[in-house]
């Protein structure tokens, strides 16, 4: 623990760093490193991170993402989606070091609460992250591939809701789903004040600066965010924005994590969120992602029910957060 020196992520570091990450996940993720580096560079207050070294050489590091409003959060997060030690050097306090920086940080930029992601089947990092202070969060993952939206397609007629009918099962039907009838396209920077007016409604509260964060993020991150806007009769009546993953958590394929979902509560129950989650599914395929992760709050049942009857299933991965300082 003496030895170690603990720095930011510098660009020279990379080539050591893949290659301690090469060793932990049995192949390069290099790609994510480049990105995570880039992005830090690009947006350097939604990142966090730190490497220990041995002398000059790196021997851990960690990550960490800044999420402000991201599921519904009333506060800044600080999402740990990467640690690493090299193998050689573990036993020697490296990952408790970097982690225990990372903390200082968050305390200086006011972060009071940091969360990460485990596979409740990787042992040895449940008993790091217990041994770190770190604790069971009030949170559930959810996730599906990203096959196309099944779904019992119900036509709306000149009556209303009540007037749908539902097509009989068996055969194909993706092209007749919910997404044909409800208009659903790209977000542009004009759909900002729509979002803002229909999450007030939802959640009571002012987010204009976490929508304004995310839509930047869209604007300059072409191809990682994905956000859609669904229409009625011209007017933005729902939104979803969903984040093509870099390889966070030690994931090596392709991923998504849909962060923000809104209806207007004047049309819910109308096929609004099915025909976005639609569209979605199609346009992440179509990137070649494989899975998209939410996460949803317990008490949240009418999000945990809309969100199953799209395909979602319970992860197998645990939300751990810790309280700082």
């Amino acid at each position: 623990m003496a030895d170690l020196s603990l720095r930011p992520f510098r660009r020279q570091y990379l080539d050591r760093i893949s290659g301690i990450e090469s060793r932990i996940a049995g192949q390069p993720r290099r790609a994510f490193l480049e990105k995570r580096f880039a992005a830090a560079e690009g947006a350097p207050d939604d990142f966090l991170d730190c490497v220990a070294l041995e002398g000059e050489t790196p021997v851990g590091y960690a990550f960490a993402r800044v999420q402000r409003g991201e599921f519904g959060e009333a506060d800044a997060v600080a999402i740990l989606d990467a640690i690493g030690i090299d193998p050689a050097a573990r036993g020697k306090g490296a990952g408790k070091a970097v982690l225990a920086e990372l903390e200082r940080r968050m305390k200086e930029r006011g972060i009071g609460t940091v969360r990460t992601l485990v596979d409740w089947r990787s042992a040895a990092m449940v008993r790091f992250f217990s041994s770190t202070g770190f604790l069971l969060a009030p949170v559930q993952v959810l996730e599906r591939d990203c096959a196309p939206l099944r779904e019992e397609v119900r036509e709306v007629g000149s009556a209303g809701a009540d007037a749908r009918s539902p097509i009989p099962p068996g055969g194909d039907y993706y092209e007749r789903l919910s997404r044909d009838r409800v208009p659903v396209r790209s977000m542009k920077e004009d759909d900002l004040a729509a979002a803002v007016r229909i999450d007030r409604k939802l959640t009571g509260r002012d987010r204009s600066a976490y929508y304004t964060a995310k839509l930047r993020e869209m604007l300059k991150e072409s191809g990682i965010r994905v956000s859609l806007a669904a229409e009625d009769d011209g007017f933005v009546v729902g939104f979803v924005m969903a984040r093509v993953d870099f390889g966070e958590f030690g994931k090596v394929e392709k991923a998504a994590v849909l962060d923000t979902i809104g209806v207007h509560p004047g049309f819910a129950g109308t096929g609004i969120g099915h025909a976005l989650l639609s569209q979605l599914f199609l346009n992440l395929a179509t990137l070649q992602v494989e899975t998209v992760l939410t996460q949803v709050s317990p008490e949240n049942l009418g999000l945990q029910r809309f969100l199953y009857s799209c395909g979602f299933h319970p992860s197998q991965r645990l939300v751990l957060g810790k309280a700082i300082g």
